[in-house]
Formats: structure tokens, sequence, C-alpha cells
């Protein structure tokens, strides 16, 4: 292994084998900024979304060559085949060899040239996306004998290792001990791998508590408040609760749903008659009452974007005397909140929509799975005598209101994309003895229809009025990605052919590829495929539609003690009803909005990757019990370097290619393997024996016993 001083380590560890590290040389030209995916097996995935999303960059802070360059943000897209491509607009495409990656690692931003018609190469590296890693630390010794600690990285798509070269800050590491290492010299066209400090000993790969720590610590994820910040909380919290000019909604029937688990009640429901129309009001948290902008607790709120959620805890985005005090809407206990009240016609169209700042008082905290007890006349006694205090007259309209808001979700082809979330089960240590898969019943999704028809009518409130807004939206999918999946569906029999490529799609025509899949028995495996080929539903102050929902105006208003957009709503909405000016609301809100929408979807993406690397290390931990036993499986995805099968509690797994018996070649129209007898394609049903789990990089390897 090459140092920057050119000498070579060899690793005392037999059984450990260096990486090997392929050269990346950079030439200058013409650049492109992108913020892109490196990987080892193949090239960069880039794909420029937003140039404003570079507020840091601009012609006087970047050197840029004299012909000029483009600056972009730019996220990652990998393709089935395992090549990728930078995507610069809607019709360049252009492909990067790993070995002219110039030493850019994931996420960083970077310019880029092209070389050929379809060909770049990394020009230079702008930011760096992290300078700290998570690895494994293996002791080694240089060429004058000298001992030295290299640390390989836990992320397979970085290729290179990182030669430690000071002592660790806190505690010394043993061989193979997992470490969190800070980059101090990165890899560049001369020298191979990096150089770094170990800031933090974890202890053995396969315990959780090392691992745990490590993916809360590569994600920069904090999970304490400041002191000044806890004090504004306590401060908020002691304040005493008077109607003060708010509508008094404390004699109302009005009742909060939520699991038996949660402590964060942030939305409660009231559903009544009118003639032939239902008003629906949903009543919201009023955080912002006790988060007051720009305050340093409204700063950590920021910058953590919105609650995490793991199997067993969670890190808040305020801290708990409010999230699970004051501003939760605890039963029988008075609060301020936010109401949005909705005028539905029978058909499902929102009328109308009043907004106004309330004080309320929950009559009852209720539970999904004993609602849906109730609903299917399957409750116990005790269980109908708590749910005996909703009027009946309430309950009935709630339900006769979901159905058509749920009939209305289907007329206009939102997408609903087969869900397979697990819940972990953990003993009284927190480890993993079970995982099974969440099921979803009628109380749940009445209060999702509920939600989304207050977010709709929050958001076209807002529009209509002109002032400023974060919204949610989700462009339809491009071109290449379409014209992937029409290919796929096609030869899967799904019959495609009547969406057209080039022109405006809808939701709809995908729900009905959809419908027929799940009639074959492979509307699971198939909504994976349509999930990636959907664009990633984002923040923006920009309204421009939700295609997944088939919802022009959508915004997230109702769950503002975690997540960060929907305090923002409230703020915005909580200023428009006090001054009444939409001038005054666009001057003071405008470029904050616009600030909470990058940072929420900047904290949304962080969060859900911290969450599913969560969800792998306990299903790693899980597993790791049953090596040598079999499963029945079902094929979830299929790459050019093996295909991965989930088991029925949601685990998955790799198969490896060269597990395979016979030659095997990817097919990327069918998204198959194909060998002279043999062929595996999404939604096949196998049997797998679990071969290997390596609990440090969350990965699990199968093989096939029978198709």
């Amino acid at each position: 292994m090459k140092k920057k001083n050119g000498k070579k380590t060899k690793f005392k560890n037999p059984h450990y084998t260096p990486r090997k590290h392929l050269p990346a040389k950079n030439r200058s030209g013409k650049p492109f900024a992108a913020k892109f995916f490196a990987s080892r097996k193949g090239g960069i995935a880039f794909r420029i979304t937003n140039t404003d999303q570079l507020p840091d960059f601009s012609e006087d802070t970047v050197n840029l060559p004299e012909n000029g360059g483009i600056m972009g943000v730019v996220d990652g897209m990998r393709s089935a085949a395992d090549d990728f491509h930078a995507e610069l607009d809607e019709s360049v495409k252009y492909y990067i060899d790993h070995r002219r990656n110039g030493s850019a690692v994931n996420g960083d931003i970077v310019l880029i040239r092209q070389t050929s018609r379809n060909d770049a190469e990394v020009v230079d590296i702008l930011h760096r996306a992290s300078d700290d890693i998570c690895g494994t630390a293996h002791e080694a010794e240089d060429e004058d004998g000298n001992t030295v600690w290299v640390v390989v990285p836990d992320d397979t798509k970085l290729d290179f290792d990182v030669i430690v070269t000071e002592p660790p800050y806190e505690g010394t590491p043993t061989e193979g001990d997992k470490v969190l290492v800070h980059i101090t010299v990165f890899p560049d066209d001369e020298w191979e791998d990096a150089e770094g400090i170990i800031l933090r000993v974890y202890g053995a790969p396969d315990s959780k508590a090392a691992n745990y720590q490590a993916i809360l610590d590569e994600h920069s994820v904090v999970t304490e408040f400041s002191a000044e910040a806890l004090g504004e909380a306590e401060r908020a919290a002691e304040q005493e609760l008077v109607p003060d000019g708010r509508v008094d909604l404390r004699d109302k029937f009005i009742f909060t749903l939520d699991g038996a688990d949660a402590k964060d009640l942030d939305d409660a429901i009231s559903v009544r008659r009118n003639g032939e129309n239902y008003i629906l009001g949903v009543h919201i948290a009023d955080v912002s009452h006790y988060v007051t902008h720009r305050s340093r607790l409204d700063r950590e709120a920021m910058g953590r974007g919105t609650s995490i959620y793991f199997a067993d805890r969670v890190v808040p985005m305020l801290p708990k005397v409010l999230s699970n005090g004051i501003c939760s809407l605890n039963a029988h206990v008075d609060r301020y909140a936010m109401t949005a009240e909705m005028t539905v016609s029978p058909v499902g169209e929102i009328l109308k929509t009043e907004i106004c700042k309330s004080i309320i008082r929950s009559s009852l905290r209720g539970v999904y799975s004993e609602l849906n007890a109730v609903l299917a006349g399957e409750a116990d006694e005790e269980i109908i005598a708590k749910y005996a205090v909703i009027p009946q007259e309430m309950l009935e309209s709630a339900c006769e209101l979901y159905d058509i808001l749920k009939a209305k979700s289907l007329r206009r082809g939102a997408l609903e994309l087969d869900s397979e979330e697990a819940a972990i089960v953990l003993d009284e240590a927190g480890e993993p003895i079970g995982i099974v898969r969440r099921e979803r019943g009628v109380a749940e999704m009445m209060i999702e229809q509920f939600m989304l028809c207050a977010n709709e009518g929050v958001a076209t409130w807002m529009s209509d009025r002109g002032i400023p807004c974060v919204y949610r939206i989700h462009e339809q999918p491009d071109e290449e990605k379409l014209g992937a999946f029409l290919d796929f569906a096609h030869n899967l029999g799904l019959q495609p052919e009547y969406i057209r490529r080039g022109g405006k799609i809808k939701a709809s025509y995908f729900s009905r590829i959809l419908d027929r899949a799940r009639e074959r028995g492979i509307g699971t495996p198939v909504s994976y495929v349509i999930l990636r080929t959907m664009m990633k539903a984002r923040y923006s102050e920009i309204c421009s539609g939700h295609f997944g929902l088939g919802s022009d105006k959508y915004c997230h208003f109702t769950s503002p003690i975690r997540r960060y957009p929907d305090l923002t709503v409230h703020r915005v909405l909580s200023a428009m009803l006090k001054k009444g000016s939409a001038e005054y609301v666009r001057d003071k809100f405008a470029g904050f909005t616009a600030l909470s929408a990058r940072s929420s979807s900047d904290g949304e993406l962080r969060a859900l990757m911290v969450e599913r690397e969560m969800d792998d290390l306990f299903k790693a931990i899980y597993l790791s019990k049953f090596v040598g036993e079999s499963f029945p499986a079902t094929v979830s995805s299929v790459t050019a370097f093996g295909m991965f099968c989930r088991l029925p509690n949601t685990c998955e797994g790799l198969v490896p290619i060269s597990s395979l018996d016979g030659f095997f070649t990817f097919n990327d129209k069918t998204l198959s393997l194909v060998s002279d007898d043999t062929r595996y394609r999404i939604g096949d049903e196998v049997t797998v024996r679990v071969e290997s789990v390596d609990i440090s990089a969350r990965k699990v390897d199968f093989s096939i016993v029978k198709k």
C-alpha cells in the first residue's frame, strides 16, 4: 500500500487483504459542478437538481478555468446494470469511469469536464461531504518496522484506506476494532491512500453498541441539546395557557389517534356533517408559539430537520419538555393548537379551508389497534367502553369521509406502493428477538387520508393568498428512468403501452400497472422498481405539485413537533393570521422559507439514511442467529453482481452472482439473471440459505437452495 512518502505498509493480520487501488488522474478543461456518489465497482452517478442549492460556491469563491463552468447540485443515480452516468440536463449524459473520479468520495461537490461525447472526468473537488468516516482498524508495519494503524472504511464505495498518522484521540484500538477516523489528507493523483486521525474507538465490530454509535457519529446526528436551547424550552413550557384571542374549542369533542407507543401527539381530529358536506377539523399542536423565530432552540431544530426514530429510541427535533410535554396533545389537558377546518363535498373535493389559532382539550387518547378492533367488531368490553365516548354520529361521519377521500385518491390515481415496513421486536436488553411486517388497518389509513386533506387544504390556502410556504413537491419521472421501467414492465407482461414517453404522464398510469402486478402476486417487488423510477419528493418554496399524490398544491402542516417544514408553515400562518398582510409576510419570510426548504430536505435525507442503516443493523444482528438455516424468499432486485432476496419478515440479503450454479449474465431490459436453462427475475419465489452476516457492514449474504 502506497503512503504519501512512498513507503509501503505490511498488515500484521494474515487474514486481512488490503484493497487494490486504481489510479485517478485529473486533467484540466471545461468543468461542470456536480455532487456525486462514487463506487469501487463502477463510475460515478450524477443528477443536477437545482443550482440555487449551492449558496456557498460562486465565481467569487471558486477559481474556474478561463472558459468558465456550470455550477449545480447533483444527486446520485445508479442504474440496474451497476453503470454510472453523469446527467447535466435532460439530454446530455456522461459516463465517468472510476479511474477518473479524482479520488472524490460519496457526496462530494466536484467539477467535471467532458472527455468525449459520452464520457467525463473529475477536474477538481470543491467541497468534501464529510471528513469523518467509520471503519475497521488494522495493525500494520511500514518499511522501517514501525507499527501503524490502517483504517478500512465500512463504506465499500470508498476505494481507499486511511493511514493513521497520529495517536488516537480517544482510547487505543485493538486489531479489528470499529473506529471513527478524521481524514486529514485525501488521496490524489500521486498517493492512493488517505491519512487521518482516529477520533473514537467503538470496540468490537460485531457489537450492537459499537455499530449503533458509529451510525450516529458518521451521519453527525446530534443527540443532545445545548444548555441554552434547553433553557428556552423549559421557560416556554412554564407558560400559562389562556385563550388570549384564540378560538376556544375546549367544549368540542376532539380526539387523537396514534400508535400505542407514541408520546409526541401532534394531531387531533373532529368530524361532523353539514348538510351533504363534511367538516373535517384537523387540530395541530401550535409549536410555533413555543419555538420562536431565530431563537437558539429554533436554530437547533432547523439543524436537525426532523425527529429520527429507531427501534429502541427517538432522537427528537425538540426537547422532550416540548415534544412529549406542553406541545403534545395529551388527553384531558388544555393545549394551544393551529386548527384547519376543511369543508369537503360528497365526492371529496375541498370546498373551503378555514384556519385559526385555537385552544383545545383532547377528550380521548385513541390507539390505532384499539379502534381497528372496535371497527371490526373484535374489541373486548374494556376497549368498547373506552371508545364509547366518541359520539356515534362523529364516528360514522369519520368512516364515511374516509371512504370518500379514499375513493377520490383512487380516482386521481394517487400512487399507493406496497409498503413492507418492519416492526423490530426487542427483548429487555434491547436485542432483536423478532422482526415482523407492520400491518396497517382502517384507523391508520383514515388518519392518513385526513392529514393528506389538511395538507392539501392548507397549501391551497397559502398559495391562493400569495404568501410564502414550504411546499412538498414531487416531480414526474425523467425520460431515461421511465424508459427503463416501461421496458421492465413490458417484459413482465404488465402492458404499460398506454404510457407515452415524451408527454406528461400521470401517477394513475403506474397505479394501473401496479394493480396488474398485484393480481399476479408480484406487487411488492414491482412497487420497489416503481419507487426507484420515481423522483425523490422534496421540499421547495416553489409550488410545483406532487406527482405521486396527483395534487397540484401540497405541503406538510400536520407534524410540527417532529418536522421542521411543518413548523415553518405554522410560523408563516401565525404571522398571516396576526398581521393579515400578505405583503408583510412575504417580506419577512420569503428568504426563510427557501432556506427552510433546503435545510429540511437535507435533514429528511439524513434521517432516512440513519433510520435505514439502524434497521439494517438490527436485522443483521437478528439474522446472525440463523446462519446456515433456510427460508422462503422473493427476488426483490436484480443487478449485474447478483440479486437481492427478501424474506417474508422484510429482511433482505444478497445472492452473489458468483454463488449461482452455471454461467449467468445480466439482462438490463428484463432486470434478470439468465443462464442456459435458468432465469431469475424480480418476483420469483426461491428458497435461500443464510450464508454469512457482517454486522459491522450490515450486510447479509444468501445462497439459493432451490427455485
